[in-house]
């Protein structure tokens, strides 16, 4: 008889699902983007430019954004929680658990904890009950700051979330918080300008040829989603997505 091998315990925090699947306004994350705003304000111009009220009110939401610095979910959130009257559901690495305040922060705030080690099913299924619920989750495709402040390759978990669950995504395009918030910084540059770029929200299912096979699908939904969010940028961050996205954003 085959001795069983006993299972090593996950590194990751234990998240409370009812407390993540809620979708009010709790004090606490109302606080936290008002305070948001007020650093964001103190430091850098920030415009928002863009179609915010057409961002749906009710059912699944994606908003889907670059990285390129700490100042872009700061920006994000500050902005567009308020302007939604929603919950914003996060992606945050697991570690932020672990840190005084911002952990217990997170735990409270909606923030799903993501092992950047590894393909992450776990954090994976509980986006798409996030989704399925149906509230706001924002993802960044390329799974972690641009070191160069351009577009770089994205993860494919972005378009599976959107082809699973139906989602609309909102493509939003964040331009130059690489010199507000540089990658070392302990704090914001004073001084700098920023935007934050709304695209018009849209379906991949919508866009796909029918009778396409789920792999072909997975790639077009993403250099679909990519090709939307670097026609929101400054042509500098647009990268490898530069000539598609001035010819013809939209697929």
């Amino acid at each position: 008889m085959t001795t069983p091998v006993a299972e090593r315990p996950s590194a990751k925090p234990a998240i409370d699902e009812s407390e993540l699947l809620r979708d009010d306004l709790t004090p606490l994350i109302r606080g936290t983007a008002l305070g948001a705003r007020i650093l964001a304000r103190s430091t850098t111009r920030v415009r928002v430019e863009g179609p915010t009220a057409a961002i749906p009110t009710s059912g699944p939401v994606i908003l889907a954004a670059n990285h390129i610095s700490n100042a872009d979910p700061v920006i994000l959130g500050a902005w567009l929680t308020p302007r939604l009257g929603r919950r914003i559901h996060w992606l945050g690495k697991k570690e932020m658990f672990d840190w005084p305040i911002v952990g217990w922060m997170a735990r409270n705030g909606g923030v799903v904890p993501v092992d950047r080690a590894s393909a992450d099913i776990e954090a994976f299924r509980l986006a798409q009950r996030v989704l399925e619920a149906g509230h706001v989750l924002v993802v960044f495709p390329e799974g972690t700051r641009s070191p160069t402040a351009e577009l770089q390759t994205p993860k494919d978990g972005l378009a599976m979330l959107a082809m699973r669950t139906d989602a609309t995504i909102v493509p939003i395009g964040i331009s130059n918080t690489d010199k507000v918030w540089p990658k070392g910084r302990f704090l914001p540059t004073p001084g700098r300008h920023a935007t934050m770029r709304i695209g018009e929200p849209f379906r991949v299912g919508e866009l796909l040829p029918p009778g396409i096979d789920r792999k072909s699908a997975k790639a077009l939904a993403t250099a679909l989603i990519m090709r939307r969010i670097a026609a929101l940028l400054d042509p500098r961050h647009r990268g490898p997505y530069a000539d598609a996205a001035a010819a013809d954003p939209s697929i």
